[in-house]
């Protein structure tokens, strides 16, 4: 895995929310997915770590966003957790994963992956933790890649396209966008490699002298 990313190691996360702005609104729920290799080179989606999160004090909800995810906050069936135990709990796995695929840190990949990044960190900076295992700005989009990929950047659409089932019932969901994005991401990655694109093929560097 170090060798195909630079030493990164993705790992796919999803959020929901209470609105748009980091700084602001709460985080409801997290999850992660963690990606693997196989020794022929091969992504594939591996373990979801995912919890329904507490508003944290003062967190504005929008109404709209609400009604979007379909999450009632104060539902006691949530089994909601306060943001650091979630943050900690996702974050110990990850580290884990860094170690054992020799990689340097981990790079988010998203759907659309700022916005969860913004969240994610915001969260982070929040609760005042220290070891962050993702790169502080680096991300992988898996609407970007979709786009060039299938040419469309909807979620639902782009795994439909790719031949990945797709439930709009079950959207919404931290954990299930989350293993959904992860499939998308590592189809498009198989199948750059599958047609040949990967590993790239060797080039002389140019000289920097005329001649």
């Amino acid at each position: 895995m170090a060798a195909r990313f630079r030493g990164f190691l993705p790992v796919v996360v999803d959020v929901e929310t209470g609105g748009f702005n980091a700084d602001t609104d709460a985080l409801l729920e997290v999850a992660a997915v963690l990606i693997e290799i196989d020794d022929d080179g091969w992504l594939q989606r591996g373990e979801t770590i995912a919890y329904s999160v507490h508003p944290f004090d003062n967190a504005n909800l929008e109404q709209s966003a609400l009604d979007f995810t379909g999450i009632d906050p104060w539902d006691p069936e949530r089994d909601a957790v306060h943001e650091r135990d979630a943050l900690s709990d996702v974050f110990g796995p990850i580290r884990k994963a860094v170690k054992r695929n020799e990689c340097k840190r981990a790079v988010l990949v998203g759907h659309n992956a700022t916005f969860d990044h913004n969240f994610l960190f915001a969260a982070s900076d929040r609760c005042g933790i220290k070891r962050n295992p993702f790169h502080p700005f680096s991300t992988f989009d898996t609407a970007t890649l979709a786009g060039l990929a299938y040419g469309h950047t909807v979620l639902a659409k782009a795994c439909k396209l790719a031949g990945i089932p797709f439930s709009n019932r079950e959207a919404h969901s931290a954990a299930y966008d989350a293993e959904k994005t992860a499939d998308l991401f590592c189809g498009i990655v198989n199948r750059w490699k599958e047609l040949g694109g990967f590993p790239p093929p060797q080039v002389e560097e140019a000289s920097d002298e005329t001649e």
